[in-house]
């Protein structure tokens, strides 16, 4: 019983306050509901129980030539015919899909950096038509379309889109569905445009620590960088694009040798001196080199106390990657291409990377990218959290950072886009100060898009949100097990 004198709550009291912290932000202005039994403390604009998806559909957004750090390659252009398709993905972009409802009550997520719109457009007719507040129930129907790398790209757009319409309809941020805040801030790290003058690229990182205020390095450094001085790399010659692109590190032969040690060491004892060993400093695309020559540079970076070399080998294999982590001072970090919990829980388990850091967009989303980062701290290995996408994303993974315990840094890839945090509003400006991003409090991710500056960076020849009727009957049959017609009636086959 309450005691509104002493101002204490009684169990009665605290259910009542429970709902109401569940119920309260207009949603879907204007939107109409089917009538439901008059519920005390619930959003009136929203019928839970009646809510289903009507719609998904894309806009994709690219930079442009000489915008950011990532390779760009020309954008071809889309036939008008097409639009609502899947849009070539020959640059650097990102698909933002938009999930409506018959409440007016719409949710946003994202296809990971790279990846075609089609991983989520053919989701689409397997969505129609439920209930996105099943969220559980609609990832077990999606999650066997997910795989690593960018195949997961379509699944986690959808959980993301999920999530973001939950919080909207119950009014309550991302993070606290997963149980509240660790942290009211996060951190964010990023790497820095490579020069190959030592000086330059120290003074680029210095900017990024004393300009940009970031609290946490990552530099780029592969042998790319060294490999035209004589005597520094060893490597077959005539490599097919084949064999140098795709084939695995260790088969390709490659190894760096003491002069080539020597020269990167002078990069990152550059930077070092620029921005101070006590500023932490992580290191990726080391390049396809051998075991043996990752576990020298290893040794030879000890002194410079990086926080880790990323990605040395592909993550798959993990007694080599253990082999190498025992033998390395300097820390190793993988997991940006893996897909879901199992196979972190594969290399946490026999310690085969001292760190690992998922990208939210391919491990499986909010939810999935939380319980590693539990399963992992169980094991004693730290996380980060990779990424290298749009705001939307970004704010997804900071509601996933704030409710993990089990966080070191998220990491920004577009610090030399200015126009990368004018696509949403409803956030704070900038959205990254002074090397952090603050934890939105608004419900579902918090934020809304600026319509006229996604449409300014739309991929050429492609349009914002057009109707995408043509995956409305998109079919398959799905199960991954023999089975036979159902010997009882369905609730299904009862209607």
């Amino acid at each position: 019983m309450s005691d509104r004198n002493s101002g204490t709550i009684g169990r009665r009291g605290l259910f009542k306050s429970s709902a109401a912290l569940l119920g309260g932000t207009l949603l879907g202005r204007g939107a109409k509901a089917d009538a439901e039994p008059q519920i005390h403390n619930v959003n009136t604009n929203s019928s839970p129980s009646t809510l289903k998806i009507t719609d998904l559909r894309i806009a994709t957004v690219v930079r442009g030539p000489g915008e950011g750090e990532a390779p760009l390659r020309p954008q071809r252009d889309q036939p008008a015919g097409q639009r609502g398709q899947a849009p070539p993905m020959g640059g650097f972009g990102c698909t933002i899909i938009r999930i409506d409802t018959n409440q007016g009550v719409y949710g946003l997520g994202e296809v990971r950096d790279g990846a075609s719109a089609t991983y989520a457009l053919f989701l689409k007719s397997r969505l129609l038509g439920e209930n996105p507040l099943r969220l559980n129930y609609l990832w077990q129907k999606i999650k066997q379309f997910g795989y690593h790398g960018r195949q997961a790209g379509g699944v986690v757009a959808v959980e993301v889109a999920l999530w973001d319409i939950i919080g909207k309809v119950y009014g309550v941020p991302i993070y606290q569905m997963l149980g509240g805040k660790f942290r009211d801030k996060v951190r964010i790290y990023g790497d820095t445009t490579e020069s190959k003058d030592p000086i330059v690229y120290a003074r680029r990182e210095k900017e990024r620590k004393e300009v940009m205020g970031l609290t946490w390095l990552k530099m780029d450094l592969g042998i790319e960088m060294v490999s035209d001085i004589p005597g520094t790399v060893t490597v077959p010659s005539g490599l097919s694009p084949f064999e140098a692109r795709t084939l695995p590190h260790p088969f390709v032969a490659m190894e760096v040798t003491d002069k080539g040690i020597e020269k990167l060491c002078e990069y990152v004892a550059a930077v070092r001196e620029a921005v101070g060993m006590e500023i932490p400093l992580s290191m990726d695309h080391l390049g396809h080199l051998g075991v043996n020559s990752i576990i020298r540079l290893g040794k030879a970076y000890e002194k410079y106390n990086l926080e880790w070399m990323e990605d040395v080998i592909p993550w798959q294999y993990t007694d080599m990657l253990k082999h190498i982590t025992e033998q390395s001072p300097t820390p190793i970090c993988t997991g940006e291409d893996i897909y879901l919990k199992e196979g972190f829980q594969e290399l946490c388990s026999k310690h085969a990377v001292s760190k690992i850091h998922p990208d939210l967009s391919t491990s499986g989303g909010i939810l999935e990218t939380h319980k590693i980062g539990d399963m992992a701290m169980e094991y004693g290995v730290p996380m980060a959290i990779h990424y290298a996408g749009l705001p939307i994303n970004q704010i997804a993974c900071v509601h996933c950072a704030a409710a993990t315990e089990n966080f070191l840094a998220l990491e920004n890839h577009w610090l030399d886009v200015p126009w990368w945090q004018d696509l949403v509003e409803g956030i704070d400006k900038p959205i990254i100060n002074k090397g952090f991003i603050t934890v939105p409090d608004k419900p579902g991710l918090g934020v809304t898009l600026n319509e006229d500056a996604v449409k300014k960076h739309l991929a050429p020849g492609t349009g914002y949100f057009e109707p995408t009727s043509q995956w409305d009957n998109e079919r398959s049959g799905d199960h991954l097990w023999s089975m036979a017609p159902p010997r009882v009636k369905t609730e299904e086959s009862k209607g």
